[in-house]
């Protein structure tokens, strides 16, 4: 089978379109032809092994590969068709439509990939080509994670800080489904986007600070490590809460302090990234109350590209990769 390959930690360049070996399905696993898969910003981290947080770059080096990587094909998130599977395995047919995340195990950046029958897959939502249901379990599963951690109520003001990302832009339109007030925060090129997919409000980072401008939120999700801590939580309301998905070790430590000594909570709990979650997704889209966004789509030969595209943080949605020859993704 074909797949983008890099055998060394380094610039787009080190992707490889090469031919590999067809995994095969164990009794316990599933086997899935790959049609799209979501080149994400923990792709390309993984890639370059540059992280905005630093704190676990040492445990993430020794798991994955000291001097070069141990898994040499990325991706994470995609959808598909069932090929096979074990003999153990129900639940599946082949030519079932899914979409879903490999987590740590990678490889749906290849034509095939294999795994456990018990993972996170999930029909296709019937409403979705291949190429937008790709572009979902990154953003979908985490934003939903946190939001229900913050357990929004209608008419809360939630503040969305990176909202143009792939996690962002789900958060908004899942913050949105739960009847909050939305202000969404990224840069100028976003406005647009960011207000067709739903906020109410939007703050322009490059000419405005959310938290130097009096106003105060009952939620705020922050994708952004570079915003002062302090500063985000004064910009809470009483009793309100402040996540983060990328947390630095200074927040980690803090937010126990600020949770317990104050009104104030603050949580950065990673995502199960569940089957049950990608489930409520998959409802959520065919009811029509989120969608996913692709700004682009490239071919496996222009993976570099397509990395290059999601570093430049110039992208409106996710940036998405076709696998093989799926004409109809």
């Amino acid at each position: 089978m074909k797949a983008i390959t890099y055998t060394t930690y380094g610039s787009p360049d080190v992707l490889e379109l090469k031919k590999v070996e067809k995994p095969v399905a164990k009794d316990d696993e599933v086997l899935i032809r790959v049609h799209a898969a979501e080149a994400t910003k923990s792709d390309c981290e993984m890639r370059s092994f540059k992280f905005a947080v630093k704190w676990f770059w040492l445990p993430l080096r020794i798991a994955f590969g000291v001097r070069r990587p141990r898994q040499r094909i990325l991706g994470g998130y995609f959808s598909g068709v069932v090929e096979s599977f074990g003999k153990g395995v129900t639940g599946f047919s082949p030519g079932d439509p899914i979409f879903a995340a490999t987590g740590l195990k990678f490889g749906a950046y290849g034509e095939y990939v294999v795994l456990p029958a018990t993972g996170t897959i999930v029909a296709k939502p019937g409403n979705m080509t291949f190429a937008e249901a790709a572009a979902v379990p990154l953003g979908g599963l985490n934003a939903l994670h946190f939001l229900r951690l913050a357990s929004i109520q209608p008419g809360e003001k939630v503040l969305i800080n990176g909202a143009g990302g792939s996690i962002g832009a789900h958060a908004v339109q899942i913050a949105k489904s739960m009847g909050a007030e939305v202000t969404a925060v990224d840069s100028t090129i976003k406005e647009d986007f960011l207000r067709r997919i739903g906020a109410d409000h939007f703050i322009d980072y490059t000419k405005d600070s959310f938290t130097a401008m009096g106003i105060q939120y009952d939620v705020i999700f922050d994708m952004v490590s570079r915003v002062s801590y302090s500063a985000s939580i004064r910009a809470l309301k009483p009793n309100g809460r402040y996540l983060t998905a990328n947390p630095r070790f200074s927040v980690m430590l803090r937010a126990t302090i600020t949770s317990r000594f104050s009104d104030k909570t603050v949580k950065f709990a990673f995502a199960r990234e569940s089957k049950e979650e990608l489930m409520s997704l998959k409802q959520m889209i065919e009811d029509g109350k989120i969608r996913s966004i692709v700004d682009r789509t490239y071919p496996m030969d222009q993976a570099a590209e397509a990395h290059r595209r999601v570093e430049t943080e110039q992208r409106l949605g996710a940036v998405v990769i076709v696998i093989g020859d799926s004409a109809d993704s």
